[in-house]
């Protein structure tokens, strides 16, 4: 278990110094945000100085030897429209991005692998195929159209949530969190329910696909051989099994809940790093925007990291093949 950690976490910071190289090169080569700084009125000497401030008038190879020398003592660098630390900048929203992920997140396995199970156990039946042809529509609608349609008929005609922003906030361990006010929750609903969507789909086809699979294999027709009740089949036999996949998927797919939650973001106006990466591109922040994707890649080669070692957990026979290799 321990060469199997060791191996994962050199080949996890290989791919951040890979990842890293990459999106410095190919930000630094899109645009020029002088021309987005300085007025068109501004002599060649204003727009030197100001090149000189930010540090663009150093060859990109510099530019990206100081950014790796900043990034391991923690600075990403200074955003040029805040005048302030990227990092900063881009943790104050962290905390109401997280909030918006781990709730679709919550929302995908409980609502998700129970629906997917049902299906899988009972194909036939008219709930199976509605659940099925619900998912396909979960896959189907785009998010922003779904988005907009959840505003209009639960904000403007039935004026049952809010459409718009995060509501009141509470300190927990000193970050701010939504979740545990009524008027945060309420906020919330919505642009998770529209996030989760997609997720929650997926995983009913994962879960059904699994239980189809798993529920004609040898342990299974063992263990109602021995009289095991149905539930506990379930729950301990069935369940472990299609698991595996799930945990897998899910975890990679929390990362992309967190990199591009954009769209639900923009739609409510949620104020995460979603809405702050656009506002940045728009702007050409340099700074910022290498900051969010660097953040974004650390955060999912951290998640496929955990996720290799629950699979090995729940898998032995994958730390025995890394073993043999």
């Amino acid at each position: 278990m321990t060469v199997f950690i060791i191996r994962r976490l050199i080949q996890s910071i290989a791919v951040v110094l890979v990842m890293s190289f990459i999106v410095f090169v190919g930000v630094n080569i899109v645009g020029d945000p002088v021309e987005m700084m300085v007025s068109d009125e501004a002599d060649q000497a204003e727009r030197e100085k100001v090149i000189k401030s930010m540090g663009l008038d150093k060859p990109w190879y510099i530019q990206y030897a100081r950014f790796i020398g900043g990034a391991v003592q923690g600075d990403l660098g200074k955003s040029f429209v805040y005048g302030e630390s990227a990092l900063k900048i881009i943790v104050q929203r962290v905390p109401a991005t997280l909030e918006l992920a781990l709730a679709a997140l919550l929302m995908a396995v409980v609502l998700g692998i129970p629906l997917g199970v049902y299906a899988g156990l009972r194909p036939d039946s008219v709930g199976s195929k509605t659940i099925m042809a619900g998912s396909i529509l979960g896959f189907s609608l785009p998010t922003f159209w779904v988005g907009l349609m959840f505003i209009m008929i639960f904000a403007v005609m039935l004026g049952w949530l809010p459409s718009t922003g995060r509501g009141d906030t509470v300190a927990l361990m000193g970050i701010d969190v939504s979740f545990l006010t009524a008027d945060g929750l309420s906020h919330l609903f919505l642009p998770a329910v529209n996030l989760a969507l997609f997720k929650i789909s997926m995983v009913i086809r994962l879960a059904r696909a699994g239980t189809r699979e798993v529920v004609h294999q040898d342990y299974i027709k063992f263990a109602r051989a021995k009289g095991l009740s149905n539930r506990r089949v379930v729950l301990v036999h069935l369940m472990k099994n299609i698991m595996i996949p799930v945990v897998t998927v899910l975890g990679l797919e929390f990362g992309g809940l967190i990199a591009f939650s954009v769209v639900t973001e923009t739609v409510f106006a949620w104020p995460g790093m979603g809405k702050l990466i656009i506002d940045s591109i728009q702007s050409l922040d340099r700074p910022v925007i290498v900051a969010y994707l660097m953040i974004i890649v650390l955060i999912f080669v951290i998640i496929n990291l955990l996720v290799d070692v629950l699979y090995s957990m729940l898998d032995p026979r994958v730390r025995l093949s890394e073993v043999k290799s």
